[in-house]
């Protein structure tokens, strides 16, 4: 029987750094518009850089491209492709890596939304299949299961035959990975990191609890 409730993660800015996702995929695609149209890497590197610091990263690619006359729908896409479809280079959180080992001989489990083939290709990276007794793509379920639905923490319930208030969900992002569960009963802790990390909403969106590492996740805190 598990010591503690069931764990399940998040997987950007929770397990790993998704900034570092984002320069992978910029740098992959450097090197492909080196290729394709002899621009220099490093230079098409440091530029999508610049845009992402100004503008965001929705159209990091279409910018690039408009700022260096070279644009087209289609090399828009296959830009989108080399960037969903890379291998990234990314790590896992050292407190993310010492928790799992941890809880190495108990059940646990991730809940990502996302594109499918680019979260599967994070959790390939970070070697994590072998760590989780599943990971939940919601992407493989319908956008309506994205969260905040529950669905695949209701799949997890019935998977392991636990009720909500059993598995404790622990993630970054107030706006849309608490709503959903706190109505159910589900536990939910919330890693001050990332983009989100600064951002504070009512009670409904706000986790039970919240903490700044993942070494405050010992025994002695689920028995609180």
């Amino acid at each position: 029987m598990q010591k503690t409730p069931l764990l399940v993660f998040d997987l950007d800015d929770t397990l790993y750094n998704e900034h570092d996702y984002v320069m992978s995929g910029f740098l992959a695609v450097a090197n492909f518009l080196q290729e394709r149209k002899g621009l220099k890497a490093n230079k098409i590197f440091e530029e999508m850089k610049e845009i992402l610091r100004e503008s965001g990263r929705g159209l990091s690619f279409d910018t690039f491209l408009k700022n260096n006359q070279i644009y087209s729908k289609k090399l828009v896409k296959e830009c989108l492709h080399i960037y969903r479809h890379h291998l990234p280079q990314i790590e896992i959180y050292p407190d993310a890596k010492r928790l799992i080992e941890r809880y190495k001989d108990q059940s646990l489990f991730i809940v990502t939304d996302g594109h499918k083939i680019v979260q599967e290709n994070k959790i390939k990276a970070l070697n994590l299949n072998d760590k989780m007794e599943h990971c939940y793509l919601t992407n493989r379920y319908g956008n309506t299961n994205a969260k905040p639905s529950p669905y695949c923490f209701l799949l997890i319930c019935k998977k392991k035959q636990l009720s909500p208030r059993d598995v404790v969900y622990i993630a970054d992002n107030p706006y849309k990975d608490f709503v959903g569960l706190k109505t159910l009963g589900f536990q939910t802790i919330r890693i001050l990191r990332g983009h989100y990390k600064d951002i504070k909403l009512d009670k409904a969106h706000e986790a039970d609890r919240t903490i700044t590492t993942l070494d405050e996740l010992q025994d002695d805190y689920f028995a609180k």
